[in-house]
């Protein structure tokens, strides 16, 4: 019942909102592997503020990525995963601690810089066609996951890691999936010691991450059969667009 009431002052509209885009781009994310974090505060923000949404998306991802975990299991590279957890979780404690720090408008500031340079960094990596080796990949990791502590739409970084690192199709979906727990997990306990996990935020994210299950089982029907490059353009548009919308609000 306590977390029913977290919804007292939402409209029946704006549930409908976030539980249909939930499982949108829940499907989008697990196709790509990239998309979900970044595009889910573009319905949470205007609804609920800047504040709560990256942990509401720490509670969210984890289950999410849970699901495609299960769904795309024998497709992991664990070798890669053992590299980037161990080098990714403590600077993911720093970036997720930095967040609680931070106003609303610091928080609006720091999500539309991440989504506005997120598309810019993974084409110009996809130009290039960057590899790199363990070292580099630990390297790469830390940063990531200082980043990804802290801001959403950060998964771009880890996607082209992977990608960098060897990895295609459904390997880097389902990589990107075991990784992303463990980070889920990490920010999760430290929002949790910082007292940021109001009931609110619970609620949000395990009513995203229970509709937007079913996404990662729709998205593996889809992963052998479906373009990437049409909707993969849409949401590079989109996710600037957005970003550049929460950059202006955090100056209103």
């Amino acid at each position: 019942m306590e977390l029913l009431s977290a919804f007292a002052d939402i409209s029946f509209l704006q549930l409908a909102l976030v539980v249909g885009f939930a499982l949108f781009v829940s499907i989008v994310g697990g196709v790509t592997g990239y998309g979900s974090s970044a595009l889910m505060p573009l319905v949470l923000v205007p609804i609920i503020g800047a504040e709560p949404v990256v942990p509401i998306l720490s509670i969210s991802g984890l289950l999410i990525n849970a699901s495609r975990v299960i769904a795309f299991l024998r497709y992991a590279g664990w070798k890669i995963a053992l590299i980037i957890v161990p080098a990714a979780l403590p600077a993911c404690v720093l970036g997720a601690y930095g967040y609680t720090m931070l106003t609303s408008a610091g928080v609006m500031m720091v999500i539309g810089a991440m989504l506005c340079l997120s598309v810019p960094f993974r084409r110009m990596l996809l130009h290039f066609d960057i590899r790199i080796g363990k070292g580099g990949l630990a390297v790469g990791s830390a940063g990531f996951g200082f980043l990804a502590g802290g801001t959403a739409g950060s998964g771009v970084i880890l996607l082209s890691l992977l990608m960098a690192a060897g990895l295609g199709g459904a390997a880097v979906v389902a990589t990107d999936a075991v990784v992303s727990v463990a980070i889920g997990l990490t920010k999760i306990f430290v929002f949790g010691f910082s007292g940021v996990m109001t009931v609110q935020v619970v609620a949000f994210g395990l009513l995203i991450g229970l509709v937007a299950l079913p996404g990662a089982f729709l998205a593996r029907a889809f992963v052998a059969a479906l373009p990437l490059h049409v909707h993969t353009g849409i949401l590079d548009a989109v996710v600037m667009l957005g970003g550049a919308a929460m950059i202006v609000g955090a100056f209103r």
